[in-house]
């Protein structure tokens, strides 16, 4: 019953968080203006940048990672007190991933804005902060890395985001010493996070097997 009632709360507070799309929100108060009507349509950073200059990017950026950040924590703290944790040491990590994939959620389809958002890969990224740092840091390098070698955004959002249950299972397994049965539990709980997301890419997935994918630059087209 605690476990069931932990869950419960985690996608609610996923949800909810995650629908509070702080590029909707940013371009709407500085710019007076809705960021699904411009450039690409997608409510997110990348086309924040591209539409309306670095200041918005930048509130943007730190709205999308902090909606991340405490669905995750305060679902890991209501599981905690509650004691809704995989016996016998109480491990919550389980519960992450569900406020994680939650926010994904909220953030693609927000109860606020009709349905329509972003990609979900900064409300992703920034779950692991909480649920696991390490795969965090490990994601962030990793989408550095390719975004320097290929110039696109969403081909380095892809990579990271597919390399992210691997990652999660060498970490829990390897590094961790969990037993192979959590790890694999693990795993399976972070690919729908992942699958979810690549599948918001397939327009530019797309794209880029056209070769008419935008390339990345610091130059905003704002005025």
């Amino acid at each position: 019953m605690k476990i069931l009632l932990a869950i419960l709360l985690s996608v609610l507070l996923g949800y909810f968080l995650g629908s509070l799309n702080f590029a909707i929100i940013v371009v709407r108060l500085m710019k007076g203006k809705d960021i699904r009507t411009m450039g690409s349509k997608n409510a997110g950073l990348t086309n924040t940048l591209r539409c309306c200059g670095k200041s918005c990017a930048l509130l943007t950026l730190i709205g999308d990672l902090g909606k991340g950040v405490l669905a995750v924590w305060l679902s890991r703290l209501i599981a905690l007190k509650l004691e809704a944790g995989i016996q016998p040491d109480n491990d919550v990590l389980y519960i992450g991933f569900i406020a994680g994939f939650f926010a994904i959620i909220g953030h693609i389809y927000p109860i606020y804005y009709n349905f329509k958002g972003g990609k979900g890969v900064l409300v992703g990224v920034s779950a692991f902060l909480i649920i696991e740092p390490r795969v965090f840091l490990a994601l962030i390098i990793i989408f550095a890395v390719m975004l320097a070698l290929s110039k696109y955004v969403s081909l380095a959002s892809i990579i990271a985001t597919a390399y992210c249950p691997l990652a999660i299972f060498l970490m829990s397994l390897i590094v961790d010493n969990n037993t192979f049965i959590r790890s694999i539990i693990y795993t399976l709980m972070s690919i729908p996070m992942a699958i979810v997301i690549i599948y918001m890419h397939r327009s530019n997935i797309e794209r880029l097997k056209n070769g008419t994918e935008s390339k990345f630059t610091f130059k905003s087209k704002a005025k």
